[in-house]
């Protein structure tokens, strides 16, 4: 994929000119992915008629897409397009062999990439608030969309996962501000553009810049190149706020016409200092342009990565117009995002958390948080290899930094993608990766199914000890699985 500028080509702006005008029946190509779900979700919640498709549809987004009354079909087939929508969208999982996409080609129904309709049929008028980079966008957008709706400005919101305070993934505000995640992967197989650079953002938080998503980046410097045509789309009127610590960002950001604000713990413009971090709620202070703020703040989710999260939140509503205070009464009562170090249940002594992380560095970032949060418990780390990156070689030997809080780790198979199955030689050996981890010291296991995975889990567990299950996708439910078992055992 080679990104492009955030103009669109003169092919893209004759499919959009000839959008039909009076839009009433849009039907969503993909319709379980979370971002189309929530397009389902602000779409039908405007009036709109949808309807969608997809092979599997996992919880929450299927029982939202059934209390929004979408007609969800399982599948993909030319005959889910009748009656005929007045819109296709396609999301991004889909390829141009889908025969309901194809279908809709052939029979010339109009048709957007999920953030063109984004940018079609909401953001319009709005002032965009974005959050972009490789990690940490979900709960700084969550954050952003919380604090300014407990600040009274009724934010609309569309991002990654579900918010915990507002009980979504997308919210339908009426103020000013759009708060949204902007993704750096492609958004439509006719649309190779990075989905980021269709929002059109008046702000942007910058997380961090690595490498990922190797199915459509070569390196990292693939991926920086995209991060720089978003850069270059802000003018002096827009504001990029960007985390010192990471040098990825720095560096894609160091010629922004915007003008460039930093955070960080030991550099940038804004930083969190006396940060107290073990337990929750964890506690910080927060120097602004080098003058420390009179008052500390109280974050409910602990962990140095969510504090960094919510520095770099502080820093762009600051800009957005938000007092001090104002931002410290929302992040005080920020609950989190659902998957990210979710605490499910307790039973038989044992915690059971949940978490969406897939790259090592989020990975590592994760068990440094649980290790804060339960200070002295032993951590019990189930890993599925999902995610288009993490199934491949790539980070084989980085996956092995990423587990020393771990005292035991369970990883499970390589996940089989039909669209796209990797040949051996380039698949992640999870043999190589459990031989080097135990190198380290922690006991790491090869297992060759889930069931293995919980069985094994079920007769090391006891008292005191805090199991953390990662993955980008449901892993064999392996979580409640889990907690079920230990209920079991206690009954």
């Amino acid at each position: 994929m080679e990104p492009k500028t955030g103009v669109y080509s003169p092919a893209t702006q004759a499919r959009l000119a000839a959008l039909p005008a009076d839009v009433r029946h849009v039907h969503l190509i993909g319709v379980g992915g979370s971002a189309m779900t929530a397009l389902a979700g602000m779409l039908a919640s405007r009036g709109f008629r949808i309807s969608g498709s997809d092979l599997e549809i996992y919880e929450p987004a299927a029982s939202l897409l059934a209390r929004l009354q979408v007609d969800v079909r399982t599948g993909f087939d030319a005959r889910n397009l009748e009656p005929r929508p007045d819109l296709v969208v396609i999301g991004n999982v889909v390829t141009a062999a889908n025969p309901e996409a194809a279908a809709a080609l052939e029979r010339k129904i109009p048709y957007l990439s999920m953030p063109e309709a984004v940018r079609h049929f909401l953001l319009e008028g709005k002032r965009v608030l974005m959050v972009t980079g490789t990690h940490g966008k979900t709960t700084s957008s969550a954050i952003l969309a919380h604090v300014l709706t407990e600040a009274g400005r009724d934010p609309a919101m569309l991002i990654g996962g579900m918010a915990r305070n507002l009980g979504s993934n997308y919210r339908l505000g009426q103020g000013a501000d759009f708060v949204i995640e902007g993704d750096e992967y492609d958004s439509a197989f006719f649309d190779k553009r990075p989905k980021f650079l269709h929002y059109n953002p008046w702000g942007v938080i910058l997380t961090a810049v690595e490498f990922d998503h190797a199915d459509i980046y070569r390196d990292l410097e693939h991926v920086k190149s995209a991060f720089r045509c978003l850069v270059e789309q802000l003018d002096i009127a827009r504001r990029l706020v960007v985390c010192a610590e990471d040098a990825g960002a720095m560096a894609v950001s160091e010629n922004a016409h915007a003008p460039r604000l930093t955070f960080g713990f030991q550099r940038g413009d804004f930083l969190a200092v006396d940060i107290r971090s073990a337990g929750a709620p964890a506690r910080f202070a927060i120097t602004e342009r080098g003058q420390r703020l009179e008052r500390e703040f109280e974050l409910p989710v602990g962990g140095r990565m969510n504090i960094l999260n919510a520095l770099g939140a502080y820093a762009l509503l600051r800009e957005a117009g938000l007092d001090a205070d104002e931002i410290r009464r929302g992040l005080a009562s920020f609950s989190g995002v659902a998957r990210r170090q979710e605490l499910i249940g307790e039973a038989a002594g044992i915690a059971v958390l949940d978490d969406f992380a897939h790259h090592p560095t989020a990975i590592r970032a994760t068990l440094d948080a649980v290790a804060e949060r339960f200070p002295g418990r032993r951590i019990l780390a189930a890993f599925e290899p999902r995610s288009n990156t993490s199934r491949r070689r790539v980070f084989q030997e980085q996956f092995a930094l990423s587990f020393d809080h771990a005292a035991r780790i369970y990883l499970g198979p390589v996940y089989f993608k039909e669209n796209d199955p990797l040949p051996a030689t380039q698949r992640l050996d999870t043999q190589e990766l459990a031989r080097a981890i135990s190198g380290r010291g922690p006991a790491a296991y090869a297992c060759g199914s889930d069931a293995e995975i919980l069985d094994r889990m079920l007769s090391e567990a006891r008292a005191g000890d805090v199991a953390v299950f990662m993955s980008n996708g449901p892993f064999g439910n392996l979580k409640h699985r889990f907690l079920a078992a230990l209920k079991a055992r206690t009954a």
